[in-house]
């Protein structure tokens, strides 16, 4: 393993998620040095201004930023969350054309202060900037990735931890596709410990039935447009979803993440970002081509191609 030393990471944009992202790779360590860009620069700068003042509590990382470009310059994780955010009842597919407009003019700029940076895309809709920006700056695919059903997994595992009374880290599964509405879980590989999911006993005595489980997977899918409808936006749990993903870049992992790179010849689909389990590591990000799928799963992973395909293609 190559843990990169005096890492950088760089997160555009100091909105609601870019800050929260930022303050979550403060506090957890994620990197030695942590940036944060946005062009408003009095914005950008108060951002900036308040994390710095409680590094004293945060350890050794430190945190810089502002309104210039040069801000990015040395990072080896870029992390991209600027644009329109989402707003009460809009889906994320709704977000494209406005938020393909901004990462377009400013993908450039940034590979040209950061040319050899691993790029996490957190902006909505994640899956398709990200194959609009691979395309358009011709970034190798592990390079490229958005940070695709991170956070929904880990609603997904939260839902079942709370059902199975036991932890959060003994519930293994992952949602996977898009990032939006079309997602699923891979229920047939859902295990607490080493149990099948519909196998395991819960405190009440009682096992999860395939109902139940459909509507957890409701609820999950769901789960980002109620917190939107309270609060706004969502944004403490993609902060630090997204520092988890900093971290297996910059320590070099090989941790098995459900991001969403542009996928080639994966259970023949191209050309497309899905979230699939991937290997993320200094390299990038590794689609595991052994992932094995039920074959209802597989109807629902080609859906979910097709749908972020024809938003795509109607904004190339």
């Amino acid at each position: 393993m190559t843990v990169i030393e005096n890492s950088k990471v760089t997160v555009v944009g100091a909105g609601s998620v870019g800050s929260s992202t930022a303050y979550a790779a403060l506090i957890r360590g994620s990197a030695r040095h942590v940036a944060l860009y946005d062009i408003a620069t009095e914005k950008v700068e108060a951002e900036v201004l308040d994390l710095a003042h409680g590094t004293q509590f945060t350890g050794t990382s430190d945190i810089t930023g502002g309104s210039d470009i040069s801000v990015v310059e040395g990072s080896h994780v870029v992390v991209i969350t600027a644009g329109a955010k989402q707003h009460p009842g809009q889906t994320r597919i709704e977000l494209a054309g406005t938020n393909a407009g901004i990462l377009g003019s400013m993908m450039p700029q940034l590979l040209e202060v950061a040319p050899n940076a691993i790029y996490v895309i957190v902006t909505n809709p994640c899956d398709v900037l990200t194959v609009l920006a691979q395309e358009s700056t011709g970034l190798p695919t592990e390079r490229i990735f958005a940070s695709g059903t991170v956070l929904d997994t880990s609603r997904l595992r939260w839902k079942l931890a709370q059902r199975a009374g036991v932890s959060t880290s003994s519930v293994h599964a992952y949602i996977v596709g898009e990032h939006g509405d079309t997602e699923f879980p891979l229920w047939s590989k859902a295990t607490i410990g080493t149990v099948p999911i519909l196998d395991w006993v819960t405190p009440r005595g009682d096992r999860m039935t395939v109902e139940e489980l459909d509507s957890i997977a409701v609820d999950v899918r769901d789960a980002a447009y109620k917190v939107i409808q309270g609060k706004g936006a969502t944004n403490y749990a993609i902060g630090l979803s997204s520092a988890r993903i900093i971290e297996a870049i910059l320590k070099d992992e090989h941790a098995v993440m459900p991001v969403s790179p542009v996928l080639q010849g994966f259970h023949g689909i191209d050309g497309v970002a899905l979230s699939v389990p991937s290997v993320v590591s200094a390299a990038g990000a590794r689609p595991v081509i052994e992932t094995a799928f039920a074959p209802n799963e597989l109807e629902l992973l080609h859906r979910s191609a097709e749908a972020l395909k024809g938003v795509a293609d109607s904004l190339r």
